[in-house]
């Protein structure tokens, strides 16, 4: 269960990391449409879990470790943003969130099924 401080972090946390990932000057993502569909923080706010959504890529694990090469850049980025709003940045570790292409994958399977109409008494 959160705390209302860790959501409001998370959510602070959310709204940078997505604005410093579309002004993405330092072409750590290569054109690369991300979206940073959720973050979560640990109870004492030194570990945030960023999950990130690349719908369109092609190539999502190079991607991914183009990120985590780059982490110490973004976590610094993030720091001169919210730096002055809280007492620690937060170690940061990306995770690639699947939840809406397996959504769609699912979608298209139920879609292409051959169900025949009930029969009405």
């Amino acid at each position: 269960m959160s705390s209302t401080r860790q959501l409001k972090y998370s959510k602070l946390i959310q709204k940078e990391l997505s604005d410093i990932f579309q002004r993405d000057k330092r072409g750590i993502l290569e054109n690369t449409f991300i979206t940073v569909a959720d973050v979560r923080v640990s109870a004492d706010l030194g570990v945030a879990k960023i999950y990130i959504s690349m719908l369109l890529a092609k190539e999502k694990q190079k991607t991914m470790d183009n990120i985590n090469k780059h982490k110490s850049e973004i976590r610094k980025a993030l720091g001169d943003r919210i730096g002055k709003q809280v007492r620690v940045i937060p170690e940061l570790i990306f995770y690639l969130d699947e939840v809406e292409e397996n959504a769609q994958k699912m979608d298209d399977l139920i879609k292409s099924l051959n169900i025949p109409p009930a029969d009405k008494p």
